[in-house]
C-alpha cells in the first residue's frame, strides 16, 4: 500500500537531515530503521537490507511494493548519476509539500459549505423524524382545517418516517455498492473524474488544482534532468486521477510519434477541457523556446494563486449565503409548524 504524501515528506525530511549531517546514506536508513515506528520497521529493514547488499537507493525504493511514488523513486535516481541525493531530497520535500498546501487550502475552502450543509440536512431529517409527529399528534384533536402547508408538511413526515428504514437502507447499499464499484472497476473511476470536473463552479476549481499538480509535478522532473518521455511516463503512473493518468498517456504517444510538445497537448486535449487556452498557450511558447521546464513551474505558481484567490473569494461568498439559507429553511419550517397555532382561536 502506497504512502501517503504527508508519511512520504516526513520521511524525505528526515533522510535530508540525516545526510546533511554528514552520515552515509546507509548509516542514515540504518539509524532511521532503528528509531522508526512499527509501521515503518519492515520498510526501512527492506531498504536498509538492499543497500548492504549493493543496490542503489532508487532500486531499494521501488523494491516496496509501490510504497513510493514514481515520482519520488524518479528523481532519486536522476540525483544517483550526479551524486546529489541531498538536492534530490530537498526538491522532493519541496514538491510534497506544495501539493499538501494545495490540497488542505481545498479541503479547507470546502469543509465549511460541506459541514453545514450536512449539517442542516441531519437537522431536518431529525425534524421530520421526531419533532413533526409531536406536533401531528396535537393537530390530530382540532376540529378544523390546517393550513395547506402545514398539512403538506405534515404528510411528507408521515410518508418520510414511514419508509425511512427503506431510505436508509436504499443510501447504505448505494454507499456501499459505489465503493465497491470504485474498488474494483478502473471504468467507474473514469466517470467519476469526469464528471467531477463538470460540476458548476467546484468542478473548475477542481480542474484548477488538477493541472496545477500535473505541472508542478512535470516540471520538477524536468528541472531535475530527466528527458521530457521519461517525466510524461511517471506523471502519469503518479497521478491520483485518471483524467490525468489518461492525458499524460495520450500526451506520451504522441511525443514517442515525433509529435511536438505543443502539438501533443492539442490532440491529448482538443477541446480544451483540461488545459484552458492561457496555460496551454504558455506551455506551447515554453517548448517551442527550449524553457519548458521553467514554464511549468511559472504556470504551476501562477494556477496555485488563481486558485488560492478563488477558493479565498468562494469561502467569503459561500458563508453569508449559507447562514442565509439554513436559516430560511429551518426558520419556514418553524413558521409552517406554529402557524396553526398563530391562528388558534379561528381553528379552535
Amino acid at each position: 500500500m502506497a504512502l501517503r504524501k504527508q508519511e512520504q515528506l516526513y520521511f524525505a525530511q528526515r533522510m535530508l537531515v540525516l545526510l546533511d549531517a554528514g552520515l552515509p546514506l546507509l548509516d542514515s536508513i540504518t539509524l532511521m530503521h532503528q528509531s522508526a515506528s512499527p509501521e515503518w520497521q519492515k520498510v526501512m529493514g527492506l531498504i536498509a537490507h538492499h543497500l548492504s547488499q549493493g543496490e542503489r537507493f532508487s532500486q531499494c525504493l521501488s523494491m516496496q511494493h509501490a510504497i513510493f511514488d514514481p515520482a519520488f523513486i524518479g528523481l532519486i535516481r536522476v540525483s544517483e548519476e550526479s551524486g546529489e541525493i541531498s538536492l534530490a531530497l530537498r526538491t522532493i520535500q519541496q514538491q510534497l509539500h506544495t501539493q499538501i498546501e494545495l490540497h488542505r487550502r481545498v479541503q479547507q475552502a470546502l469543509a465549511y459549505p460541506v459541514i453545514t450543509l450536512g449539517s442542516a440536512c441531519l437537522l431536518m431529517v431529525a425534524m421530520i423524524v421526531w419533532v413533526i409527529p409531536v406536533f401531528s399528534d396535537v393537530f390530530s384533536h382540532f376540529n378544523a382545517r390546517l393550513p395547506w402547508s402545514t398539512q403538506l408538511l405534515l404528510n411528507a413526515s408521515q410518508q418520510f418516517t414511514l419508509y425511512f428504514p427503506a431510505i436508509g437502507g436504499g443510501l447504505a447499499l448505494v454507499a456501499i455498492s459505489s465503493s465497491l464499484l470504485w474498488l474494483r472497476h478502473p471504468g467507474f473511476q473514469k466517470r467519476c473524474d469526469q464528471c467531477l470536473f463538470q460540476i458548476p463552479v467546484i468542478g473548475d476549481l477542481f480542474r484548477q488544482s488538477a493541472l496545477a499538480c500535473w505541472c508542478r509535478s512535470l516540471g520538477y522532473l524536468m528541472e531535475a534532468g530527466l528527458p521530457a518521455l521519461e517525466a510524461i511516463r511517471i506523471t502519469a503512473q503518479t497521478s491520483n486521477q485518471w483524467f490525468c493518468h489518461d492525458l499524460s498517456a495520450h500526451i506520451f504517444k504522441s511525443l514517442a510519434q515525433g509529435w511536438s510538445f505543443g502539438e501533443a497537448l492539442k490532440r491529448a486535449d482538443p477541446k480544451q477541457h483540461f488545459f484552458d487556452h492561457e496555460t496551454a498557450q504558455l506551455l506551447q511558447i515554453g517548448s517551442a523556446s527550449g524553457a519548458l521546464a521553467s514554464m511549468l513551474s511559472n504556470c504551476a505558481d501562477a494556477l496555485e494563486k488563481q486558485l488560492t484567490s478563488r477558493l479565498t473569494l468562494l469561502s467569503h461568498s459561500l458563508e453569508p449565503i449559507l447562514v442565509v439559507f439554513v436559516g430560511l429553511l429551518i426558520g419556514g419550517l418553524v413558521i409552517i409548524l406554529y402557524l396553526p397555532i398563530f391562528n388558534l382561536g379561528q381553528i379552535v
